[in-house]
């Protein structure tokens, strides 16, 4: 097969799209190194994340020479990709190029989420309209949709009237190095400038209203002394990040934190879920909840929200809260630190169920199957 991925995100994004994108790709190639993946980006960074699907012959990489390179990745995409015989184009970040279904070529998107039309408070009106038009006008237009998770398909369904049949649920796998555990040494290595304490609470995610970092600060109060361990906070943060500092100074809690915004790479975060007492993840709403299971494959126990995708990410060994339950999850929290036998089950069968699960060779033979049999429509 000749693939066209919109490799936009891929190229100029080092977060969360970003790393799906290049993630899903990556898996592509090294698990299905005879089909051709081309990427098309309207500009292509040169960084050390991005250097091999430059230096590679397995992917083919087109910018346009244009000025007007958004009218470009909006409107001309399809011209280019029949001059180059693409059969099928992948969307991988909720978007895909007008006029996408006059070219002939079959097309998929990628949906991670329609946090905007669930939590509408959180985008401007301008933005929400913006969304709202690219998101409907992709999963109307497309000939298959994948969702990262069941409660995106759900939503998608609820929010665009799309047939459920049209899409499939493709989960999302972490970071290659995720799925190999690392030894006590390397990990001490690696968290050696942070000088963490022997056990410790840890936080991951941007520090926004929706990921809900207010409920852990407020679950200390109902712990005794001995049971409030340091809370490492993973992620930076604006205006909501100084509302959870006013909560931590109110609550006297200021020598219980250590922020980390300085992150070096994948290989730093994953030592900080190795080292990690648990994980608490309380947010809102997640399309599909990544640090979750990041925190699984790393063999640390996880207490998350009992909303959105988070349960399929958590699975059956997570322990889950509602994401206003402060008592509830102080309780979660304290049956995780005097229960080692608990912990330790939540670890090996939580690591069980994010290697079978999410492991990338699966999800990138789901992929592939999805793209043959649209192909053979």
């Amino acid at each position: 097969m000749k693939i066209g991925f919109d490799a936009k995100r891929l190229f100029c994004n080092f977060t969360g799209l970003g790393n799906y994108s290049r993630t899903l790709v990556s898996n592509l190639a090294t698990f299905h190194p005879e089909h051709q993946y081309h990427l098309y980006s309207p500009k292509i960074n040169h960084d050390a994340r991005t250097t091999p699907f430059l230096n590679s012959n397995l992917y083919h990489s087109f910018a346009p020479k244009t000025l007007f390179k958004s009218w470009w990745r909006t409107f001309s995409i399809p011209k280019q990709l029949r001059a180059d015989s693409i059969e099928l184009y992948h969307g991988l970040s909720h978007e895909l190029p007008i006029g996408i279904q006059r070219s002939g070529i079959k097309s998929i998107v990628t949906i991670h989420d329609l946090i905007f039309k669930v939590y509408p408070q959180t985008y401007s009106f301008f933005d929400r309209q913006i969304y709202d038009r690219k998101f409907r006008y992709s999963c109307q237009q497309a000939d298959r949709i994948i969702a990262i998770s069941e409660h995106t398909k759900r939503d998608i369904v609820q929010y665009y009237k799309i047939a459920p049949e049209k899409i499939e649920v493709i989960y999302q796998a972490c970071h290659p190095i995720y799925y190999t555990l690392n030894d006590s040494t390397s990990i001490e290595a690696l968290l050696k400038k942070y000088r963490l304490p022997e056990r410790y609470v840890l936080s991951v995610g941007t520090i926004q209203e929706r990921k809900n970092l207010k409920l852990l600060i407020q679950a200390y109060q109902y712990l005794p002394s001995d049971q409030q361990l340091p809370i490492v906070v993973v992620g930076q943060g604006g205006q909501y990040k100084k509302e959870v500092q006013t909560l931590i100074k109110a609550m006297q809690l200021e020598k219980k934190i250590i922020w980390i915004t300085d992150l070096a790479s994948n290989e730093v975060l994953q030592a900080l879920y190795q080292k990690a007492t648990l994980l608490v993840y309380p947010s809102f709403y997640e399309g599909f909840g990544l640090p979750v299971v990041e925190a699984l494959l790393s063999k640390t126990p996880v207490i998350t929200a009992n909303t959105s995708a988070l349960t399929e990410a958590g699975g059956p060994h997570s322990l889950y809260v509602s994401p206003t339950d402060k008592q509830g999850l102080a309780q979660a929290i304290q049956q995780v630190l005097k229960h080692p036998t608990l912990a330790q089950t939540m670890c090996n069968k939580g690591y069980e169920y994010a290697q079978q699960l999410f492991h990338p060779q699966k999800l990138s033979q789901q992929l592939i199957t999805c793209y043959q049999q649209l192909l053979l429509r």
